[in-house]
């Protein structure tokens, strides 16, 4: 694999394959290429492999999610975005299994996975909303 695009979804076989850092380096080109202002494009780009990774092996409520934000209007670029933002807010749980952060955090798939069934465009445009405020 020479390139990424998020608007595209990559070959589940091919991504699988390739070296976890190919992956990482791969996205963080394209968002130098398209001169994407990230705070840290490093970040960015893990995040975005681990929800292609999800998406990669056909896990069911990050391909159920992709598909209906997708259906909702958002771009798959967009959507991989609104996936990745439910991930971030329950990492912090996650990592230090504080149940204040989350009462699911027993159980950080199922923490996860109630947060993409939650996740619409529509909630995820109003949090890009309220960021940019």
């Amino acid at each position: 694999m020479n390139r990424y695009d998020p608007l595209k979804a990559p070959n589940p076989q091919q991504w699988a394959a390739e070296d976890e850092l190919h992956r990482i380096n791969l996205v963080e080109d394209y968002h130098r290429r398209g001169r994407i202002d990230l705070p840290n494009v490093k970040i960015h780009a893990v995040v975005h492999v681990i929800v292609e990774n999800q998406i990669a092996l056909a896990e069911d409520a990050p391909v159920r999610t992709l598909k209906r934000l997708q259906e909702e209007g958002l771009d798959r670029h967009d959507a991989i975005h609104a996936i990745a933002l439910v991930l971030m807010e329950r990492l912090p749980g996650i990592l230090t299994g504080d149940a204040a952060h989350d009462p699911d955090i027993g159980d950080a798939g199922k923490s996860i996975y109630a947060g993409l069934e939650n996740l619409s465009a529509e909630s995820w445009r109003h949090s890009m909303d309220d960021e940019a405020d």
